[in-house]
């Protein structure tokens, strides 16, 4: 593959010179506009999974800025060009600022209303933009024999910085994050992913080198419309170039822009016209259902999927426990303490003036029957949701006011009833996904991947390190999102129905493993409907009922409570 890219740069680069053709090379700056904008664009939408349908507006908003401060500083749009990656920055910045509590198509729907609000702005601020009469940019000052060599090195250039960025930011802890985000945005923030700082920032490095291109673009076309750089099939067209290339690789929005552009080009020519804008919209929305359609995940990974051979499925058997690593001894764990938490959704009230404690060190366990208010209190506890009175504090601070992310990093770690991974990552990139770092180091480092070995070893999963953890047994992925979260050094464990849907044999391996952590100095707060399992394993026992705590003592003062046999015990049996 490094062969392959050393020789078609250089062939990218002798072409100018060897073979002048105007046509090609007029084609060959447009894909490299095309795939400078596509990759900057798989920087959000590639690796974060945010899909932006308002990227051109960048590109509208670095051609404007080039051209404004060219004129006024009488230099030229070349040297102006980076002030336009500035300003889309700048925009990024602000609009991620306002709008990244949107997901979804909330967030598509913002990104295309920004494009359209920003092209309105164009054609009527004429004091700034010229209105409907454009802007005309000077003429290049060099020889017509080489006019389109300083365009076409220029987005050469900025291609291979723009890939050289989005490489960097695959391989780091930073675009570990946001792949995480991707894959499951709730969970990366529960396992200390700072989610709202790496989208912002994917978003602002998504739109700077678009920014740059504009004002490259703008110079080579030399005159500015803000129909044309404001336009909606060029939003369309760079996430087609993207999803046909293959989003969330290095090569497929390049792949996808040398695929596109000549596409493009033959539409030009085929559609005319005053209606011809309407048609090439039709075309490429067209164009763009089709792909997700049919190549949902590009042409790269269709091909890569084709080409790999088919692993053996992970298999369930007996894991047999190694020791505890060292590292994972945290003193005296953590003290939980809940006071008066109430949490109402309309009018049921879940917990109405709740009250418990779980002791540092100790396994402790909250049962009662459904809809007592169980995983209620968990998301309440890990900052899933937020409580509507009361306080919940952690070795006497109060985090209830406290993000997701900054409750895990303080020592908080959480599982889920149903298992929630990074599916298409693999077992070890789940289980180092939430481990601190700075956001420029490698994605694993050789301490992470050291100790993620260790806890592979802890559970008998060594061998499928490199699996997809999408592979591996139910039973399996709960005892990777276990050492997931171990990762973290947590100091308080909520684990929520660990022994639901695994079989017998990883029941009795998951309590053993839980008490090992625990006589490392873990403190566990379990919720499971598996009565044996969790009072055969905790010191101390929470019954909940109607939102209150109804009975606390040991698991022999709990079974044999009147309240408790009343409220879940007989209610179960019938």
């Amino acid at each position: 593959m490094r062969i392959l890219t050393v020789a078609g740069g250089a062939a990218l680069l002798a072409l100018p010179v060897l073979w002048g053709d105007a046509y090609y090379l007029n084609m060959l700056i447009l894909i490299f506009l095309m795939a400078v904008m596509a990759s900057s664009w798989n920087i959000m939408g590639g690796y974060s999974g945010y899909i932006s349908l308002g990227q051109s507006a960048f590109l509208g908003v670095g051609a404007y800025t080039t051209a404004i401060t060219a004129d006024a500083w009488s230099i030229s749009p070349f040297l102006a060009a980076p002030l336009g990656g500035l300003a889309a920055g700048t925009l990024a910045a602000v609009l991620g600022l306002v709008t990244f509590r949107a997901r979804g198509n909330a967030f598509i729907m913002i990104t295309f209303a920004m494009l359209y609000l920003l092209g309105i702005v164009a054609l009527n601020w004429t004091a700034v933009t010229n209105g409907n009469d454009g802007m005309i940019l000077p003429a290049p000052a060099w020889s017509r024999d080489h006019a389109l060599c300083p365009f076409y090195y220029s987005l050469l250039g900025l291609l291979i910085l723009t890939l050289l960025m989005s490489k960097a930011i695959a391989s780091s802890r930073f675009g570990l994050g946001l792949t995480a985000i991707r894959e499951d945005e709730e969970k990366a923030a529960g396992i200390g992913v700072n989610t709202s700082a790496a989208k912002l920032a994917a978003f602002v490095a998504s739109s700077v080198p678009i920014g740059v291109a504009g004002g490259v673009y703008g110079y080579y076309l030399g005159f500015l419309d803000s129909r044309t750089m404001f336009s909606v099939v060029t939003s369309i067209m760079i996430v087609l170039a993207a999803l046909l290339g293959g989003p969330g690789t290095l090569w497929g929005p390049v792949l996808g822009a040398f695929l596109l552009e000549p596409f493009s080009q033959l539409t030009n020519q085929l559609f005319t016209g005053p209606a011809a804008g309407a048609w090439r919209l039709i075309v490429f929305g067209g164009l763009l259902l089709a792909v997700l359609l049919f190549l949902p995940k590009g042409v790269i990974p269709g091909v890569r999927q084709a080409l790999a051979r088919k692993r053996p499925a992970a298999v369930g058997k007996r894991l047999a426990l190694a020791a505890v690593p060292p590292w994972l001894a945290v003193g005296d764990g953590a003290r939980l303490e809940v006071a008066d938490v109430r949490k109402r959704f309309g009018g049921l009230t879940v917990l109405d003036g709740l009250d418990l404690t779980v002791e540092p060190g100790s396994i402790t366990g909250l049962i009662g029957p459904n809809g007592s208010g169980k995983t209620t209190l968990f998301n309440l506890i890990d900052g899933g949701m937020k409580p509507d009175g009361g306080t919940i504090l952690l070795d006497g601070r109060r985090i209830d006011a406290s993000s997701r992310w900054a409750r895990s990093r303080s020592g908080l770690g959480r599982t889920h009833q149903i298992t929630r991974l990074f599916p298409n990552l693999s077992v070890l990139r789940n289980v180092v996904a939430g481990s601190d770092g700075s956001w420029a180091a490698p994605a694993i480092t050789g301490a992470q991947a050291a100790r993620g070995a260790e806890l592979l070893d802890l559970v008998g999963l060594a061998d499928y390190r490199d699996l997809p953890v999408g592979e591996l047994s139910y039973g399996q992925q709960k005892l990777i999102e276990l050492i997931q979260i171990l990762m973290l050094q947590p100091r308080l464990v909520l684990l929520d129905e660990p022994a639901g849907g695994i079989n017998p044999t990883q029941v009795e391996q998951m309590g053993a493993l839980i008490r090992e952590l625990n006589r490392a100095g873990t403190t566990f707060l379990i919720v499971e409907h598996n009565m044996p399992f969790v009072l055969g394993l905790c010191d101390t026992v929470h019954v909940l009922a109607g939102g209150r705590r109804i009975a606390s003592g040991t698991p022999q003062e709990v079974r044999s409570d009147p309240l408790v046999l009343d409220a879940y015990l007989t209610g179960a049996a019938q």
